[in-house]
């Protein structure tokens, strides 16, 4: 018996049920991933989990169905008819769908339907965690169910939990016109590892965990309050072996022959496409207009043959679009047919495996030209079924397996004239480049095939999430928390408090990160306490410092130390000169570099400046940055002042002014018996870190390499940390969220 089950959740079930005489015949589907997973479902001796689709059954056909589906350990999901009209035809598939697909107008205004996707996902979640057993595998499948690992997550936080979208994660500009984006993505993070098909994916998704959410992902990898999620690219493949071994069958092989006899000698041009305007067939189908009306005589001499397999037909605008098509093709049959020749052969109906396979094998050109797709495997099935290593792939650039499928004739759908000229250039190539082409594409699909791509993203997930750590394993912040409980009221503390990043969250600019009530009440009950004394250290000007904390009785610290305020009353003191006049040119040159970096801003202090480039886009951001340092470097050797970079802000002070400064003060004035602790979250906090002696508490913020003794996920964190020093029966004490709890760990 493996010892870890796989448990695979997706929105459909890889059968289907079909009423037979004395009971039920379960149908194994036959799309991609119903084929790729089954083997691993099998020898996992894992569930499946997943909606049956509309069943209509009497009682005992409903128990024989019922039996059946335990014994494949099958788990199915019911739904009412007004879920599946809200979550399946309404959410998913008149929201989500064309959203990700970059077709923003076919979006209903009310974007209606998202209690009922919410519910659905939550029905999920209850099946997921009914039948968990620890050492589980949890794997989910693509948009339906894009709010389910967080879900499952929050009721069992050591389960290994991966996510594989299977369509297009859009960019952020049209990412975040959902209403919902936060929740998908919160939902989404609730997952180990996060899968996509392509890197361009992984970097929209990226894009928009830091617009949205403000959280900025280390290459593949994500720091999620005490989680860290990866992120992965696992381009999906077909089952190549099936397809080539359909492709040599003799039945098949007279299927071929049959339809290119019908075809008398004319070129076979194939699309095979479920019936979605996504598949771009309206322009494919101008395309093949555009080339019969400028090269006439190929209208006798190609036959362009369009499989559309129906899809969501009770969704009223797919039936407007099956009456568009079917118009188009009499259009172009009447204007462009011949008396010997029918040009476009239009099948509004599914095949067979061994059908589509047939047509496959005879089709000199096959178009795989979608407006936009995740991966689209007909491109692949069509490769793998040319085991004559011959055929021409005309794909869409904006199919995910362009990414892959280099040696194809790659067109931009959207350019009618390109895809005819693609047409033509697929119908005159030598025989010995399509050879050479379909040869190469033939050995990556074989090499990446569909259990590659499954086994591939598992053998990851098993790698990471909390069943990979050991989730028994003792936490850090375990001694933290023991540290301040031992000293609640038995022994003085000095507590050393950075603001940006370790108290509230950043903020895109300096106004919008003023303390909220509850910091201040939490600040204000520490510093109370008779045996506790506060001392905000922050890089924030000393004005801003004043405004927020001037009335709290706190000893502040302002530009990293350069200026301390010791108590409420008393003035600010400078720790050296500020050379003003240096700095003011050193002030223009940033200036300059902000106006041409939008999104960017410069914080002017009077011993420093901070130029901020958080809310640039990030990879404009990243080279400005880089940029700045290597001019600034130039700029201020043999200066006395330094350049310092920080989180998402490069900073030009003083040399020998830092937050060492403050550790050395305090260290100087503070009773060798007081506890110091000492917390913050970016570079400028290693130094006091570094600076303050062993006996000191130091506390890290995020994921980040630090020399601090402990680390806490957030701010969130920070807040319930700190509850911890006040008196049991203080209101503050017991002011904390599920959140905060979560994130500490406590």
């Amino acid at each position: 018996m493996p010892e870890s089950r796989l448990v695979i959740v997706s929105n459909r079930l890889p059968v289907s049920a079909h009423a037979a005489e004395g009971g039920v015949r379960l149908v194994p589907s036959a799309g991609g991933l119903a084929t790729g997973l089954r083997p691993w479902h099998e020898r996992s001796g894992g569930l499946w989990i997943g909606w049956p689709g509309n069943v209509t059954l009497e009682p005992e056909q409903r128990a024989d169905f019922d039996r059946q589906l335990r014994e494949h350990r099958i788990v199915p999901i019911e739904l009412s008819t007004d879920q599946i009209d809200c979550y399946y035809d309404g959410f998913c598939n008149r929201v989500l769908w064309p959203l990700f697909h970059y077709l923003i107008d076919r979006v209903p205004v009310d974007a209606a339907g998202w209690a009922s996707y919410r519910d659905v996902n939550e029905a999920f979640a209850d099946a997921v965690v009914r039948h968990h057993r620890p050492g589980d595998t949890i794997w989910v499948h693509d948009y339906h169910l894009m709010l389910l690992p967080a879900l499952v997550r929050r009721r069992l936080p050591a389960a290994r939990i991966g996510f594989f979208l299977h369509v297009p994660f859009p960019s952020s500009e049209v990412f975040r016109t959902l209403p919902w984006r936060r929740e998908v993505l919160d939902g989404v993070l609730g997952a180990d590892l996060v899968g996509f098909h392509t890197f361009a994916y992984m970097r929209h998704f990226v894009a928009s965990l830091l617009h949205v959410e403000g959280v900025e992902a280390d290459i593949d990898r994500v720091r999620v309050s005490d989680r860290e999620v990866r992120l992965g690219v696992f381009p999906m493949g077909v089952d190549a072996a099936r397809f080539a071994a359909l492709a040599r069958d003799p039945d098949v092989l007279a299927e071929v022959e049959a339809i290119r006899k019908d075809a008398d000698g004319r070129q076979i041009v194939l699309g095979v496409d479920r019936l979605d305007y996504t598949k771009g067939i309206p322009r494919r189908l101008e395309a093949v207009e555009r080339l019969l009306t400028r090269v006439p005589a190929l209208r006798d001499r190609i036959r362009y043959i369009q499989v559309a397999v129906p899809s969501r037909e009770a969704v009223d605008s797919y039936q407007q679009f099956t009456r568009e098509l079917e118009e188009r093709v009499g259009h172009i049959n009447g204007a462009c047919g011949t008396l010997r020749s029918t040009p476009v052969h239009y099948l509004h109906r599914s095949v067979s495996a061994r059908e589509l396979v047939a047509l496959y094998r005879a089709a000199d050109a096959m178009l795989v030209t979608p407006l936009r797709d995740g991966m689209n495997l007909v491109a692949k099935e069509f490769v793998a079924s040319r085991v004559d290593d011959d055929g021409v792939l005309v794909l869409s650039e904006f199919a995910g397996a362009a990414a892959e499928l280099g040696e194809a004739v790659v067109v931009n759908p959207y350019d009618v004239d390109a895809v005819a000229d693609g047409i033509e250039r697929a119908l005159s190539m030598s025989a010995a480049e399509r050879r050479a082409r379909m040869k190469a594409l033939r050995r990556r699909i074989a090499d990446h095939d569909l259990n590659a791509w499954a086994g591939s993203f598992l053998a990851r997930l098993d790698t990471v999430g909390p069943a990979a750590r050991g989730a028994a394993a003792p936490r850090p912040e375990q001694g933290l928390v023991a540290a301040l409980a031992d000293a609640q009221g038995t022994r003085a503390v000095r507590l050393l408090l950075d603001y940006d990043g370790t108290l509230v969250p950043y903020a895109r600019s300096p106004e919008l990160a003023a303390p909220d009530q509850e910091l201040l009440s939490l600040i204000g009950a520490l510093a109370a306490l008779p045996n506790v004394r506060v001392d905000m250290v922050s890089g924030r000007p000393r004005e801003i410092l004043q405004a927020w904390f001037g009335d709290q009785p706190v000893s502040l610290w302002a530009e990293h130390g350069f200026w301390h305020r010791r108590h409420i009353g008393a003035g600010w003191q400078a720790a050296a000169v500020t050379h003003a006049d240096l700095l003011a040119r050193i002030r223009q040159l940033l200036e300059q570099f902000t106006a041409c970096t939008p999104g960017s801003y410069l914080e002017v202090k009077s011993a420093s400046l901070a130029w901020h480039y958080r809310g640039v886009q990030r990879e404009f951001g990243t080279r400005q940055a880089h940029e700045l340092r290597m001019l600034l470097g130039d700029a201020l050797s043999n200066q006395p002042f330094e350049v310092l970079e920080g989180s998402k802000v490069i900073e030009v002070r003083l040399r020998g002014v830092s937050k060492a400064i403050v550790a050395q003060r305090v260290h100087a004035e503070t009773p060798s018996d007081t506890l110091v602790v000492a917390i913050g979250d970016d570079r400028t906090d290693e130094e006091l870190f570094r600076a303050l002696p062993a006996s000191a508490l130091t506390v890290a913020v995020g994921a980040q390499p630090t020399c601090a003794r402990f680390r806490v996920a957030d701010y969130r964190a920070v807040r319930q940390m700190l509850r911890l020093l006040l008196p049991d029966d203080s209101p503050d004490s017991a002011r904390s969220s599920d959140g905060e709890r979560a994130a500490l760990g406590a």
